[in-house]
């Protein structure tokens, strides 16, 4: 049911097909994850089909080794009209560790669409907590810095088309 599904977190083992070149498992890989959860987050919160607009500040703080296990948590953190901004965290852990550390954060927007691939409305979400206002805010944040960043990347581009 819409609105209901704010977060989720996959939890599985770093497989040997995922490493690169120095030992350690594939940005690309994360990315993926990323990718993935971040999906799942937002179309269940939706209710539907949603497509990625915007994935920014991604950050790879530490490697992520083959056999660890790996937690990807995304999480609703502020909704517009049609859109929705999801937190996602990737932390690891050795399997006999107690803590996991977290190796990658970003911010995600994705927009839900219906059959005809048209922006639809999504349930709004309101922060419950301090630590949900306050990932909210974070996401209003890095939204007015996105414009920004945006405006400097079309300048650009227009002055080196192709």
């Amino acid at each position: 049911m819409a609105g209901t599904q704010r977060e989720l977190t996959f939890r599985f083992l770093a497989e040997p097909g995922d490493v690169n070149f120095g030992g350690n498992v594939h940005g690309g890989a994360v990315m993926k994850w990323i990718d993935q959860a971040g999906y799942a987050c937002a179309a269940g919160w939706a209710g539907t089909y949603c497509v990625t607009v915007y994935v920014g500040g991604i950050q790879f703080e530490r490697p992520v080794r083959i056999g660890q296990l790996v937690e990807v948590h995304a999480q609703i953190v502020l909704t517009g009209t049609t859109s929705m901004h999801v937190a996602v965290t990737v932390s690891a852990r050795d399997t006999t560790a107690e803590g996991a550390e977290r190796t990658t954060h970003c911010l995600m927007v994705f927009v839900a669409q219906d059959a005809q691939r048209r922006s639809i409305p999504v349930p709004a979400y309101t922060p419950g907590t301090d630590r949900e206002r306050e990932l909210a805010a974070y996401a209003r944040d890095i939204m007015r810095m996105r414009k920004d960043i945006e405006a400097a990347r079309r300048d650009f581009l227009a002055r080196y088309p192709g």
